[in-house]
């Protein structure tokens, strides 16, 4: 079944509206420098929020070229499930900080790399993560931009990209587009940030609804 991972969380009535709505996960912006980024405690008062509704539903961390105790502590702190890196992390990094979970008995929360996709050669890097990570997510890639660009990804040429764990589609993702992305590709779920916004941080409950309205009408296409 497609996961819907609404990101760049910061209001806690938002984060229980989406959650109602239908999101498997919710994501909030670990990073001071992006226009989303929340506290942990403003990340905790929400996940408390949508637990006691929804207990469910998953919480992302969003990190980029964070320490790993830091990363450590602050999901301990707020109750996150999932930790996705999305800086220039390497595959031992990746190891390192499961190790680092693993140690502080926090074993049960798991690791999304995201990468910024290019080209093929972009491709051929994600699969290296594979063995360290429970899941990868592909994003737009632009100069000086980590994520939330609007830019999408050239679809077509993701049709061969198949990892051997789960992964997530994002990067420009809205209503509009979402099942024309859904014809051609068959993630395990997509993640959806600025598509979905008045503006940044600010989600358009209107535009959050019409995206479940479209992904719960998607059939999954038969391979030919």
């Amino acid at each position: 079944m497609l996961q819907v991972k609404i990101c760049g969380i910061t209001q806690v009535e938002q984060g229980v509206a989406i959650a109602q709505a239908g999101a498997a996960a919710l994501g909030y912006i670990c990073v001071a420098q992006s226009p989303r980024y929340i506290t942990p405690e403003n990340i905790a008062a929400i996940t408390s929020a949508v637990n006691d509704k929804h207990p469910q539903v998953q919480h992302f961390g969003v990190f980029a070229n964070e320490g790993v105790a830091k990363m450590v502590a602050i999901a301990r702190s707020t109750n996150l499930t999932t930790l996705q890196l999305h800086g220039d992390e390497t595959p031992a990094l990746c190891q390192l900080l499961r190790d680092a979970l693993e140690i502080s008995e926090l074993s049960s929360v798991q690791l999304v790399k995201a990468l910024r996709i290019r080209d093929a050669s972009d491709l051929e890097e994600a699969c290296r993560y594979t063995p360290h990570v429970d899941m990868l997510l592909l994003d737009a890639y632009r100069p000086g931009q980590l994520g939330g660009t609007g830019k999408t990804l050239d679809w077509q040429a993701l049709q061969s990209f198949s990892p051997s764990c789960p992964w997530f589609l994002a990067g420009g993702l809205n209503p509009d587009n979402v099942l024309s992305a859904l014809s051609q590709l068959l993630p395990s779920g997509i993640d959806l940030s600025s598509g979905v916004e008045r503006s940044p941080g600010d989600k358009d409950m209107e535009k959050v609804r019409s995206l479940f309205a479209k992904v719960s009408s998607f059939s999954t296409p038969i391979n030919e």
